[in-house]
């Protein structure tokens, strides 16, 4: 490639990097419906006309946030998987690193949920090809959890009787991802009960293992 060509596409791809900084910040400050192009304009101190150049509308922005959480949680999830020999204690770090990744990355996190709240009908083939990127990046985090579930049939630290790995994968997202939802939206409530949102949610992850690991005994943990 011709070094002014390299030169240019950095700079397109820093600029457009700095807008999407400039969003997470708005859409955090003033949440997704209140936010506008202007003040993401403003925010990145761009014009309005060149944020368009790179996001044709602010669903744009929204999926883009989106797919830097995902590729953020699976190498989270991929971290967490090979610090740890055995399967349960694969699954288990990695419940763990999505709660993490709630935690340290909202933004992210507020923007994937509204983005699985959306209709079920969005387009595969939109024009920049944004939702399949998304579906596609989707399918490597759950499969750094099917790694690990495979794992643990493997060293017998899980049950050897689990099947369709995939959809046991998106299951578990989906009770650990509500549960992150329910501590965020009733801890005050949990509060008022004595229940800490660190401990709720670590129990959430011990009765998701308790119907995984092998009770007949496994490898070593």
């Amino acid at each position: 490639m011709n070094y002014v060509i390299e030169r240019r596409e950095e700079e397109k791809e820093r600029r457009r990097e700095e807008i999407l900084d400039a969003a997470e910040l708005v859409f955090s400050e003033k949440g997704f419906d209140a936010a506008t192009m202007d003040q993401v304009a403003r925010k990145a101190r761009v014009s309005r006309a060149l944020v368009y150049v790179y996001f044709k509308d602010k669903a744009a922005l929204h999926l883009a946030i989106c797919l830097r959480g995902l590729r953020t949680l699976r190498d989270m999830f991929e971290t967490a998987r090979k610090k740890h020999t055995t399967g349960e204690s694969q699954i288990r770090a990695i419940g763990h690193a999505y709660m993490q990744f709630s935690e340290q990355f909202p933004t992210h996190f507020a923007a994937m949920s509204r983005f699985e709240a959306s209709s079920p009908h969005m387009a595969l083939g939109d024009p920049c090809g944004s939702t399949l990127e998304m579906i596609q990046a989707g399918q490597k985090v759950h499969e750094e959890m099917v790694l690990a579930l495979a794992t643990g049939m493997a060293d017998k630290t899980l049950r050897s009787d689990l099947e369709n790995l995939m959809q046991i994968s998106i299951t578990l997202w989906g009770f650990t991802h509500g549960t992150i939802q329910l501590a965020q939206t009733k801890s005050v409530f949990m509060a008022s009960m004595g229940i800490s949102k660190e401990s709720f949610m670590n129990q959430a992850v011990e009765l998701v293992m308790q119907s995984l690991i092998n009770r007949n005994g496994g490898g070593k943990k």
